[in-house]
């Protein structure tokens, strides 16, 4: 593998967490009324591994059930696939992200991201958009529900819209 090649894609990653629990957040109401959105309290949950190109918009998603060198592995064997050539994955340097675990494969370089700054991953304001959008003030009582409309939220996701959240970082 050219570890050298200055025209490799540069992808960024990072995970988030989705719940069952609401995410309330602000919204248009008519004046002078008193607004009510049902919140629900609770602890299900799975994750979506994302990798993005803000360059280009390319995007790859993946639902795991946790956060964890294993889940790692399998998003990085499956993002190897998807994405055939050689190219370097940013990241934070979570624990499970460095872990003697990894498994990389070849035409993956891994470039850890400096500590406390997730400024500078534009996966972050993916986040933010997809939760705005799918999450923001519903109540999903069913995780699988939940799993469903993020994942064909994410489906659905077109190039030009992740370059144009992510490519402003």
């Amino acid at each position: 593998m050219q570890k050298n090649n200055p025209n490799k894609d540069i992808l960024f990653f990072d995970e988030s967490r989705f719940g069952t629990k609401t995410k309330t957040g602000l919204a248009w109401f008519k004046k002078g009324s008193r607004t009510r959105v049902k919140v629900k309290l609770g602890f299900k949950n799975f994750y979506i591994y994302s990798a993005v190109n803000p360059a280009n918009g390319k995007h790859f998603s993946l639902l795991l059930p946790s956060v964890n060198s294993e889940c790692l592995n399998i998003f990085l064997e499956e993002l190897s696939k998807t994405f055939t050539d050689e190219f370097i994955l940013i990241m934070d340097g979570a624990g499970w992200h460095k872990s003697k675990a990894l498994v990389v494969p070849r035409n993956i370089q891994i470039v850890l991201l400096p500590p406390y700054c997730p400024e500078l991953n534009p996966v972050e304001k993916l986040w933010k958009y997809v939760k705005d959008n799918t999450i923001k003030n519903k109540v999903f009582e069913i995780l699988s529900d939940l799993e469903d409309e993020v994942c064909q939220f994410l489906f659905e996701l077109e190039t030009d819209v992740v370059r144009g959240i992510c490519g402003s970082c």
